[in-house]
């Protein structure tokens, strides 16, 4: 066998180079359809459900997106039932994306899997990585919450809108702050 493709690469969590053609073709396929998502008459939920479940590693039963949605690639992002996203939703997919059951996103949430090397050698070489991220079910991320590689946050967690979210996070709590830390448990 020879060497692993930069997608293969990308997949597995290593170092890889972004501008690789078949990560290139995949982008650009993400990037039409969700074009033609945000592009779209928002009063028409069977043309936008049809285009996420096309773009989106899953998209469960009764979950929805208001447009704006950015993505990389959208394969890598799945969604569990009964989710919301507000307008605005970023969603850099590098590594997956999950996100579960009974989820509300507030407008303008990031969630950021890719990384970069902090030696100036490879970040100038324009080599990446990236870690996944997890959002268990019932949680609510407040407007302009920014979740960073590698995070999961606990099922029945709540974010503070504005938060940046270095770390995980446990269950049943409220987390607010930059970084944001929980500061007392959600309430039965």
């Amino acid at each position: 066998m020879g060497d692993p493709t930069m997608r293969e690469r990308m997949l597995a969590g290593e170092l890889y180079l972004a501008d690789d053609p078949e990560l290139a073709r995949d982008l650009h396929r993400a990037q039409a359809l969700s074009h033609r998502f945000n592009s779209q008459d928002p009063t028409d939920g069977a043309a936008g459900r049809a285009l996420l479940t096309e773009l989106l590693g899953a998209f469960g039963a009764d979950s929805h997106i208001r447009p704006p949605l950015r993505c990389d690639y959208g394969y890598q992002t799945f969604i569990g039932a009964r989710t919301f996203a507000n307008f605005g939703l970023v969603c850099l997919d590098v590594a997956t994306v999950t996100i579960g059951d009974d989820v509300n996103i507030g407008p303008n949430v990031q969630l950021l899997t890719p990384t970069h090397p902090v030696a100036a050698g490879p970040r100038r070489d324009k080599w990446e990585a990236a870690l996944p991220i997890a959002i268990g079910d019932n949680v609510w991320l407040g407007g302009g919450v920014i979740v960073l590689p590698g995070v999961t946050i606990g099922e029945n967690t709540v974010v503070g809108a504005g938060s940046v979210v270095t770390r995980d996070l446990p269950a049943n709590v409220v987390a607010v702050g930059n970084p944001a830390r929980a500061v007392r448990q959600v309430e039965p």
